[in-house]
């Protein structure tokens, strides 16, 4: 098979090969901005100048704000918009499903490393390109072959490879090991529900109308774990917005903004398991740009699980996943 037809099968048209860069630019973009606003402290550990949760929300809002302002450049008016919404309020409700996983798997991400190291919560957390494929099963009920198993498997290798320090990895399974499992259940089941609800399993909603859903829930969820969490008091500290009026810090919002509508898009077009390959892909081109533009090392394991991913791609684009069409209306 030739690099252009397996192109073809991948990325049916030139819209979706299109989502599928910018998907990766822009999470290679986040870590690289990460990395700038990062500050060194005295003693050789790394702080962000900005308080992340007050990011968190304003960010958000920009994803809000931006579908509303896609959906009605496309010729819809406010009052259709309105119209939408009342029409589809148990569509409202659905997206709880995904905003509250979400959301809790950001609370679990902070209880986990709490009582895992980096390393070993990292390694763990790689389960969730296997899990991804079993919700998909689940939730799509089609049935992936032996060759995409493996291609997943194989990818799961070159991101426990290029994420784990194995010099330090020291596994102990205990009953904490089961939050990280519901955390990456949470990921994953999140992901996955998301693009069952955009391809039109809970009726032909417009995605822009879908992502106001999103992030609307969102919002209400995490600020339900912010009140628990008894941390609610911090989006409204003048001194924690005081610190977001930076350009590097602005330009991190406006990028995550753009994050959620492209995967938006991403989950709608093409599917969750190409976005996990998308997603391994993503920690290579950022460890070469932090290389080029901050001087971090490139080291060995890196160009080996490259080497693993690469192989997981080309088994992959053999025999990829068939693509679920989208609505006319929305082809890319």
């Amino acid at each position: 098979m030739g690099v252009i037809t397996m192109l073809k099968d991948l990325f049916p048209t030139k819209g979706t090969f299109i989502i599928f860069v910018g998907y990766m630019a822009l999470f290679v973009n986040l870590g690289l901005l990460v990395t700038a606003t990062k500050q060194a402290g005295p003693d050789g550990s790394s702080s962000l100048p900005y308080n992340p949760i007050v990011v968190v929300f304003l960010t958000e809002f920009v994803k809000l704000v931006s579908s509303i302002a896609l959906y009605l450049n496309e010729g819809h008016s406010v009052d259709d918009l309105i119209k939408a919404i009342s029409n589809n309020r148990k569509v409202f409700l659905l997206y709880f499903v995904p905003a509250t996983l979400y959301a809790l798997y950001n609370v679990l991400a902070y209880i986990n490393l709490v009582h895992y190291d980096p390393t070993t919560y990292f390694l763990l957390l790689q389960l969730r390109v296997v899990v991804t494929g079993v919700v998909y099963q689940i939730l799509f009920q089609q049935q992936l072959s032996g060759m995409q198993w493996l291609s997943l498997v194989i990818l799961m290798i070159g991101c426990i490879i290029k994420q784990t320090d194995f010099s330090r990895l020291a596994i102990k399974l205990d009953a904490s090991a089961l939050l990280i499992l519901v955390q990456v259940f949470c990921s994953c089941f999140a992901g996955v529900y998301n693009e069952y609800l955009l391809k039109g399993h809970s009726g032909e909603v417009h995605t822009m109308v879908q992502n106001v859903f999103m992030y609307t829930d969102s919002m209400i969820a995490n600020a339900l774990f912010l009140g628990y969490k008894g941390e609610l008091g911090q989006l409204t500290d003048a001194a924690s917005w005081s610190t977001i009026f930076q350009v590097l810090v602005i330009c991190l919002i406006v990028n995550n903004a753009a994050m959620g509508i492209v995967t938006s898009l991403f989950l709608k077009h093409l599917n969750s398991l190409l976005k996990t390959f998308a997603s391994a892909l993503e920690l290579f081109f950022t460890a070469i740009f932090a290389w080029i533009l901050f001087g971090i090392p490139l080291d060995t394991k890196t160009f080996v699980a490259m080497s693993f991913v690469s192989v997981a791609i080309y088994i992959y684009a053999h025999k990829p996943v068939k693509l679920v069409t989208a609505a006319p209306a929305e082809k890319v």
